[in-house]
């Protein structure tokens, strides 16, 4: 037996009395943590088959060796036992039970409890007496359905209190909402209460699904105007049905035989079961979600099933009377009959769920298999290919920038970027040889062509992506550098423009605009900022070091080791010109700290 004699006695006394009536049971490690939740149609049956057999599965061996205590609850049915299991189970989140990976927040939609209702889209459900409809799995779907009700219905969209004694007083004034026709002026009573609460009434049932209701409703109403001779009006209601029917047309139609059901799907793998759900009213899918459930013991499919209808239906307060379901579930849900549909329209239903659940399963795959670094590099070099319209993968990219003040100690800088990330150790700076002058073109093709020259000639890599760092001008500078080098064709090259982030071709008048949220274009724009700053970095300390060495060499008998000990020393030349005689002698000798402690304060050599 996996626990020591003592705990089993105890366990087995408080076995022997359990009822033999549906419940709930709970079992308690030494710490009196609940570490499982169960339920079961005879406690002392199901109890007590935990302790009378030797369990393959691991984890189940582990959680009896734990358990310390029992308690139990009683229900009257079995649906109340597994409505108190998973209610539960989402309270203590014990450490052996499903682990239902479904917690965040559903939109809702509220017709707020007040005169002149508002309708707003909420993710917070407030016991106040308002209406909410929901919750929906999309914020768009919930964005949809609000446009669909305010194109048919002008309903007010502040937060003014319009009850009868503010509207008596006339405190309000219609705002621009009135005047460009989205609300009729309920505030200055230009709309009454009972014509407001009749565009209510309509909103309700075509948030419950009901749009035929809707569209009945309307069509007596235009029947009404047209015999009334207002056409005007006729014409307006007639453009609202319309709209409506337009809409309920792009909901996915299944059979206009199928009025009020809710349809369950189920597919596992060995971590985690998937329950999709589909809401059928009035012959069209109105609602889809897909429940993810963590296995942590030997769960059987009916049992994550089952907990998954329960999990679903309280989230999404659904009461139909027919469910259809894959395959039978030890369970019975009061008022509802469950089906497992074997030809026919609700066989098709089930079918089209248990393509939307396999779906889910695999992309939920796809998605834990790009979280690995390594599958993350291919596929964002891969994306990079497609966009770049490149021949080879892009695994090695090298970025050139130029770096000068008015054509002052111009400099430039190579960056090189290896499975999408800085090699920084295969960074190199270049000081400017044959350029004179501010020559930002001619700076980069000598730059460019030393680069692969000296590549060339040590049999060094060559990249398969050359990215430079401006527009055409400088493009054409480097394709002209690699023309020499025979590597013209052999390696891609690309320009970014810094105005307007577009990517540049050679010999090609229409530039790349990608997506401005592309990895692509994020790795891009890293490898040029990253190509600037360590061009920027050399170009300062070179003219830092240009402006000491200027002042300090023109001192007869200094040269730029005694320079370069001083600067270590006393860091700049103003705080050299505050530094004693003494001080300076220390650093470099009695000789050159007169030369030098002379020329800083002005007296002439002699």
């Amino acid at each position: 037996m996996a626990v020591d004699n003592f705990s089993y006695a105890y366990l087995k006394s408080i076995i022997t009395h359990l009822p033999e009536l549906p419940g709930v049971y709970q079992y308690f490690n030494s710490e009196g943590k609940i570490i499982y939740v169960g339920k079961a149609k005879n406690l002392r049956k199901r109890v007590s088959s935990y302790f009378s057999k030797v369990h393959d599965n691991r984890k189940t061996a582990i959680l009896v060796k734990n358990i310390a205590d029992i308690k139990h609850i009683v229900v009257d049915t079995e649906e109340d036992a597994l409505l108190l299991e998973n209610n539960l189970i989402k309270k203590y989140q014990p450490r052996y039970n499903v682990l239902l990976k479904d917690d965040k927040s559903f939109p809702w939609i509220c017709i707020k409890k007040e005169p002149f209702p508002r309708v707003f889209f909420t993710r917070n459900v407030i016991r106040d007496g308002s209406l909410y409809f929901g919750p929906y799995t999309s914020t768009f779907m919930v964005k949809t359905i609000l446009e669909v009700v305010k194109r048919l219905y002008p309903i007010r969209n502040c937060n003014l209190n319009l009850n009868p004694s503010n509207l008596a007083k006339k405190e309000y004034q219609v705002c621009l909402e009135y005047q460009i026709g989205n609300c009729l002026g309920p505030c200055e009573s230009f709309q009454t209460q009972d014509d407001y609460n009749d565009s209510i009434t309509q909103i309700k049932d075509i948030l419950k699904g009901n749009l035929s209701t809707v569209v009945l409703h309307l069509k007596n109403k235009m029947e009404k105007y047209s015999l009334d001779y207002k056409y005007e009006e006729a014409d307006r209601i007639k453009n609202k049905i319309g709209f409506l029917e337009n809409y309920k047309s792009k909901s996915t139609i299944v059979s206009s035989s199928i009025s009020n059901i809710d349809v369950f799907s189920f597919d596992q793998d060995d971590g985690y079961g998937y329950v999709n759900f589909l809401r059928v009213v009035d012959g069209a899918i109105i609602q889809a979600h897909t429940l993810e459930i963590k296995k942590r013991l030997d769960e059987s499919k009916e049992e994550i099933l089952a907990l998954g209808i329960v999990e679903i239906r309280q989230n999404f307060l659904l009461n139909s009377r027919e469910i259809l379901i894959p395959f039978a579930i030890d369970i019975h849900f009061k008022d509802c009959k469950m089906i497992i549909p074997q030809i026919g329209d609700k066989r098709k239903l089930l079918e089209l769920s248990e393509r939307n659940v396999k779906y889910y399963k695999l992309d939920k795959h796809k998605q834990n298999s790009n979280k690995s670094p390594k599958d993350r590099v291919g596929r964002v070099l891969t994306q990079m290919q497609l966009d770049l319209r490149l021949l080879e993968l892009p695994k090695r990219i090298e970025c050139f920038d130029n770096s000068n003040m008015q054509g002052a100690q111009p400099v430039a800088a190579c960056v090189v970027f290896i499975d999408g990330k800085p090699a920084k150790k295969e960074y190199r700076h270049f000081n400017i040889k044959s350029v004179e002058g501010p020559n930002d073109f001619a700076s980069m093709d000598e730059i460019v062509y030393r680069r692969y020259h000296r590549v060339l000639m040590e049999g060094g890599q060559l990249p398969q992506l050359i990215v430079i760092d401006g527009g055409k001008g400088q493009l054409s500078a480097a394709v002209g550098a690699l023309e020499r080098l025979d590597l013209r064709g052999k390696v891609a090259v690309i320009g970014i423009a810094k105005r307007l982030e577009e990517i540049v071709y050679p010999d090609d008048p229409i530039p790349l605009y990608l997506d401005k949220n592309s990895e692509t274009l994020r790795i891009i724009q890293f490898l040029r900022n990253e190509a600037h700053r360590f061009g920027i970095t050399f170009h300062r300390d070179k003219r830092s070091k240009q402006f000491i060495t200027s002042e300090l060499d023109q001192i007869p008998g200094i040269g730029l080791k005694t320079t370069e000990a001083l600067m270590v020393k006393f860091k700049t030349v103003a705080r050299l010109k505050l530094v004693s005689l003494d001080e300076m002698a220390i650093e470099i000798g009695e000789s050159k700290a007169n030369k030098v402690f002379n020329f800083l304060r002005g007296i002439p050599f002699s």
